[in-house]
């Protein structure tokens, strides 16, 4: 969460006297922040092929731990703590899945239980099956060590 707070552009344009310093764009990662004088803390090389997508895959897959591999999504978040959970809401071809990730027992990572639609997915499935039928579906998946 630190590392990500670091390269984050919002970060760099909370307030006013940030603004006024990193001199680019808020919602496009880039390449560079100087940090020599007369120009620390700006940026440069907004827009950059490639950072945008690797901040992205940063965000989504190495932290909130969401991955489509084939007709399968994985969830295995590596989280703060002290985050209670995070929902993401998914588009595949037609159908919507809402998902739930909620942190009961305040682990960093680690996956007890997946419920599609209140049903409990079956302990050896290695992921959330995806379908294109239109249907939305609810996903709550459960942090905690496994026993």
């Amino acid at each position: 969460e630190e590392l990500f707070s670091l390269i984050n552009p919002a970060n760099h344009s909370d307030t006013r006297e940030a603004v006024q310093r990193y001199k680019v764009e808020p919602y496009v990662a880039c390449a560079d922040v100087y940090s020599v004088e007369p120009h620390v803390g700006r940026g440069g090389w907004t827009w950059y092929t490639g950072s945008g997508a690797w901040l992205y895959r940063a965000g989504l897959e190495a932290i909130l731990g969401f991955q489509v591999k084939g007709d399968c999504l994985l969830i295995d978040p590596s989280i703060p703590e002290t985050w209670r959970g995070f929902q993401i809401r998914y588009r595949h071809g037609r159908s919507t899945y809402e998902i739930a990730v909620e942190n009961p027992r305040h682990v960093q990572h680690g996956v007890v239980e997946i419920q599609i639609d209140g049903k409990l997915l079956s302990v050896g499935e290695l992921g959330i099956p995806l379908v294109d039928d239109g249907v939305l579906r609810k996903v709550v998946v459960t942090m905690g060590h496994p026993r």
